[in-house]
């Protein structure tokens, strides 16, 4: 089965504390261990800029992260928007259903002032523009929101990829997601050659084996709620032969917790919080 990335060599180190999950981490992180990671940066640098906005994805690229990750729903005319909600309540000065807005009334909407005013006027980018704007720029993580909402949303995503070549067989920079599984089993059966991956929430009841058998036929990436991981779990995932991408975190704690647990990428709001650069360290 296809990887994506390289996965992380880990050494044995010593166990000295707790974190989340009820695992214990090993202390210390290496700057070589820091390197080897894929650092997703979720909805873009959204801790340091609005969320799902070129201005987030422009500061994920000056941060250095690996991959951008994107929200996608579709509006009533059928464009791939790239906003996280269901509605644009949240993070515009608007309101209403996505579904029910036309594109370009969306695109008339302030997607930024609801972070800080200096992001005035940050409009609501589409996937296609993401795609020309940061393709061999910045690996591209597509989370599909609500499919159910939106029937054909998967074709349209394809479509989207097929027309810029990103769906060549060994493109290591684009995948997509979703916590809708069917949905990515319908997405993988239209375009075999984009690596898929399977979003999971937090569970007591942890991931089965029959589950990450289930997940292989379709999925590269089983990428759960941070604090299911331990190193059980990440063992079990890459036996089956897929990669995990943890998320969403938010501390440089449970960054190092899950460096050390060794698996293959972590999404983000803060990208330096997984791989700081000098600049970051001094700032």
């Amino acid at each position: 089965m296809k990887r994506l990335l390289l996965s992380c060599a880990m050494g044995v180190m010593s166990v000295t504390m707790l974190l989340p999950g009820g695992a214990q981490a090993n202390e210390g992180v290496t700057e070589k261990e820091r390197k080897q990671m894929t650092t997703v940066a979720h909805r873009g640098a959204s801790g340091y800029a609005p969320e799902n906005t070129m201005a987030a994805f422009d500061k994920a690229v000056d941060m250095k992260a690996e991959m951008i990750e994107l929200d996608l729903q579709m509006s009533e005319d059928g464009e791939l928007v790239v906003i996280h909600d269901t509605t644009v309540d949240r993070t515009t000065d608007g309101s209403g259903a996505v579904e029910d807005l036309t594109y370009e009334a969306m695109r008339e909407l302030d997607a930024g002032s609801f972070f800080d005013e200096e992001f005035a006027g940050e409009p609501i980018p589409t996937l296609g523009e993401v795609l020309d704007e940061y393709r061999g720029k910045i690996g591209i993580l597509i989370e599909i929101k609500s499919p159910s909402l939106y029937p054909g949303i998967e074709q349209k995503v394809a479509d989207e990829l097929t027309a810029r070549n990103l769906h060549r067989p060994n493109n290591d920079k684009i995948m997509v997601q979703s916590f809708d599984h069917d949905s990515m089993k319908t997405f993988h059966s239209i375009l075999p050659s984009v690596p898929v991956g399977v979003l999971l929430s937090y569970s007591d009841d942890g991931i089965s084996d029959e589950q990450l058998s289930e997940f292989k036929e379709y999925a590269e990436a089983v990428n759960p709620a941070k604090d299911m991981m331990d190193e059980e779990l990440v063992e079990r995932i890459h036996n089956e032969g897929m990669e995990t991408y943890p998320w969403t975190v938010r501390d440089r704690e449970s960054a190092d917790y899950l460096l050390e647990l060794g698996v293959d990428g972590i999404i983000t709001d803060y990208p330096d919080y997984v791989d700081p650069h000098p600049a970051d360290e001094a700032a």
